[in-house]
């Protein structure tokens, strides 16, 4: 008996899985966004902005932590132009040991292709993280 030969769908480039913040929640299996009520109300949607953008980067770097103890490997951080006037993605740097101040190691990418594209796709939710 002829048995039915299976295929696989072939994996699709992160960049390609992950368009939404809800997309990047089912990619990592965290759960929605908390409400941090325990927090001062000032706060409370910067820790939002920061949580978003922390579950962003963990769908996108796929399981890669960056290794602060290694001088050799870069980590790479979206830029932004800030004024009072607009917010846009400006371009992306790297740092092989430390963060700079206002970076964070959980907001960092394995690529610069990935924090241009963390930059400019999730807009919004890094203004908010800035601005707020």
């Amino acid at each position: 008996m002829a048995t039915k030969k299976q295929t696989r769908e072939p994996v699709r480039d992160i960049t390609e899985r992950i368009k939404t913040f809800e997309d990047a929640l089912k990619e990592t299996g965290r759960p929605d966004v908390p409400e941090f009520t325990d927090a001062p109300e000032d706060i409370r949607e910067y820790l939002r902005a920061q949580y978003k953008a922390t579950v962003i980067a963990e769908a996108l770097n796929e399981g890669w932590k960056a290794d602060w103890h290694n001088s050799d490997q870069y980590k790479y951080f979206p830029w932004f132009y800030v004024s009072p006037s607009f917010f846009v993605f400006h371009g992306t740097d790297y740092h092989y040991s430390g963060p700079n101040a206002g970076s964070a190691s959980r907001l960092c990418f394995r690529t610069s292709a990935l924090a241009k594209y963390a930059g400019s796709q999730f807009l919004s939710i890094w203004k908010d993280l800035i601005m707020k």
